[in-house]
């Protein structure tokens, strides 16, 4: 159970570095999100944070869904962590 635990919280880790690295890149717009590594960081970042732009629209230009997905993120990987 332990190791379940682990693997699992350690995933959290790695997927809350993969959407900072994604948001991070968005303030570059000349990015190409068609070109590698581009596409592939998308199609595994784009459905977690799609969830959370359902529920918080873009504010003025702005898209704060990408806080909230990774606030999220830290709550249930602590809450992992504790157990």
């Amino acid at each position: 159970m332990y190791l379940l635990i682990n693997t699992l919280a350690s995933f959290i880790q790695i997927y809350t570095v993969l959407l900072i690295i994604r948001v991070l890149l968005t303030w570059f717009p000349n990015i190409n999100w068609y070109n590698q590594p581009f596409t592939t960081l998308s199609q595994i970042t784009d459905p977690y944070l799609n969830l959370f732009r359902s529920i918080i629209p873009p504010l003025g230009g702005m898209d704060f869904s990408a806080m909230l997905a990774i606030i999220l993120l830290q709550i249930v990987g602590g809450g992992l962590q504790s157990i």
